[in-house]
């Protein structure tokens, strides 16, 4: 969708009710842009999963063009027997374009305890944001997020790619049913390709274990 514009406020805001399977994505990319006025743009996804209930929340990716400003954030609200798979995926830039300002943040609640509240922000009021300790060159980045209660046994944090066509970071989180990868990649369909492979390595050892 051509939107959020600089300063639209969109919500969304989904339920995945107990011993319900749900998953959601987009028709296209959302690519955010520069609007009439200077303010920030917002996009707030809400999302609650019951108890055994499943969610998969897989959009396509969010594309911050050149001028635009958007604060995104998502809030997972899940019960301790709930499935989640989510991917967020950004490209800072259009082709042989800077980005604009984007900040994401991540907050998840599990059976009401906070197991992940991270926040990132990329574009010219981020210092060093494109740097080697962040981006290192790269335009796209994204993190996938499994949380299943069947995971009995998490794997050992494993580094996927390598310099040039990016890296991703698969680890366990502090709740031991939660995985996350975080990943950057020259392009989208990089990022993709290592996003999918942390999580097939997720699921084939939780199998084996």
């Amino acid at each position: 969708m051509s939107a959020p514009l600089g300063g639209d406020r969109l919500a969304l805001d989904i339920t995945a009710a107990a011993h319900t399977r749900l998953e959601v994505t987009t028709a296209a990319a959302t690519i955010a842009l520069r609007g009439c006025t200077p303010d920030p743009a917002t996009y707030d996804v809400r999302l609650t999963v019951g108890a055994d209930a499943s969610l998969h929340w897989l959009p396509q990716p969010l594309i911050s063009t050149y001028g635009s400003s958007l604060h995104q954030t998502y809030r997972l609200e899940l019960d301790g027997r709930s499935h989640v798979l989510l991917r967020e995926e950004q490209l800072l830039g259009r082709s042989a374009e800077p980005p604009g300002h984007l900040s994401t943040r991540l907050t998840v609640l599990r059976a009401g305890r906070t197991i992940l509240d991270q926040q990132t922000v990329y574009g010219t009021q981020a210092p060093a944001w494109d740097g080697p300790a962040v981006l290192g060159g790269h335009r796209a980045t994204g993190q996938l997020l499994l949380i299943t209660p069947d995971l009995e046994s998490p794997p050992a944090p494993i580094l996927l790619g390598d310099p040039s066509r990016g890296h991703c970071i698969l680890s366990p989180l502090a709740d031991d049913a939660a995985l996350l990868a975080t990943a950057i990649a020259p392009t989208l369909a990089g990022l993709r390709q290592l996003l999918d492979a942390a999580l097939t390595h997720a699921v084939d050892t939780g199998r084996s274990a």
